[in-house]
């Protein structure tokens, strides 16, 4: 059944079914605009550099092409969200992998015995510590993909005044007398924006499997 048309952000399950079909290039554009920015900062966040992080956003996303006709859709046999951590985790792992194996020496101080070099340390995607960032990192993409979605919706200008208000943290005072507006119009555009948000959030939350 096609979405309706207040059903601003694809239903997971859907887009998820319909991810199947490697054809079908606007789904996997979606995939991408939802899951990029989630990927590429958990990447970071455990320890790679920003070019390790875009190659890990690309091979995910080659990985889960190859093996989305294996997923179920069925809650049973595990979430998305779940399922896709198991993937990225691998991927941060390989750029890991090729790393260069270095060999740290400590500085030989006079007196000091010879130590054995070891190689050098670098952060474990193995440990519970990724699971950790993975969730922050999740719902903070959902508010940015709610975000996105909001800002389409909205006129530029009740964008901007939510914006400055919400994420800049300016005073109601400060972004009135900035952009001669009055002091009702500055606090209906935070309040109904943020409604919006809200609501755009609660939504991926429930269609996210």
């Amino acid at each position: 059944m096609p979405a309706q048309p207040d059903d601003t952000i694809p239903t997971r399950r859907s887009l998820l079914e319909r991810l199947k079909n490697w054809k079908d290039q606007k789904s996997w554009q979606d995939f991408f605009n939802t899951y990029w920015k989630l990927i590429y900062g958990v990447a970071r966040q455990a320890g790679l550099s920003e070019p390790e992080a875009e190659d890990v956003v690309q091979e995910t996303v080659i990985s889960v092409s190859r093996k989305m006709g294996e997923f179920k859709t069925d809650p049973a046999f595990g979430s998305f969200k779940s399922w896709l951590l198991q993937i990225t985790r691998r991927r941060i792992s390989d750029q890991f992998r090729k790393r260069p194996r270095r060999t740290e020496y400590k500085t030989m101080r006079t007196g000091d015995t010879a130590r054995t070099p070891t190689l050098e340390r670098v952060p474990d995607p193995g440990v519970p510590e990724l699971e950790v960032i993975w969730q922050r990192e999740w719902e903070r993409n959902l508010v940015d993909v709610a975000m996105d979605k909001v800002k389409q919706v909205v006129s530029a200008k009740q964008f901007l005044l939510f914006h400055q208000q919400a994420v800049k943290q300016w005073s109601a005072q400060k972004v009135a007398a900035k952009y001669g507006v009055s002091l009702a119009q500055v606090y209906m555009a935070k309040y109904r924006v943020s409604a919006m948000l809200k609501r755009e959030i609660r939504k991926l939350e429930k269609k996210i499997i």
